[in-house]
């Protein structure tokens, strides 16, 4: 999977963080402390998230509100799916990513492998 470039990836940040549909104008003053963006540089840049499928958008007089079709949780997981997908060898790959985890983290992914196991056992 293609990572966000700097733009898009900002932009994804912000609509994460309000939590609510955002028009261009409202995204592109939260982004001035970034940098100066001109109006069509941001609505390019949630135009083209949009048509990838990264947001959905709803129409608000002649402009545009834009939301996340995922959460933040949902496109990490999805990224990490696909990271092992490209794996070359899936168990070494998950090996090395258990090895990096603290216990707290062990213990949270073997509470989710449980939920996980009962779920689909129809338990």
């Amino acid at each position: 999977m293609q990572g966000f470039g700097e733009l898009e990836a900002a932009l994804m940040e912000l609509l994460w963080r309000r939590d609510r549909p955002t028009t261009v104008r409202e995204a592109m003053s939260e982004l001035r402390w970034h940098r100066d963006l001109a109006y069509t540089t941001v609505m390019t840049v949630l135009d083209t998230l949009f048509r990838k499928g990264w947001l959905t958008r709803e129409p608000d007089g002649r402009a545009y509100r834009y939301v996340p079709a995922l959460t933040r949780d949902q496109y990490v997981a999805r990224t990490m799916h696909e990271a092992l997908v490209d794996s070359g060898d899936r168990l070494e790959a998950l090996t090395h990513f258990v090895g990096r985890m603290t216990l707290d983290e062990a213990a949270a992914l073997r509470a989710a492998l449980s939920t996980f196991e009962r779920r689909i056992g129809g338990r």
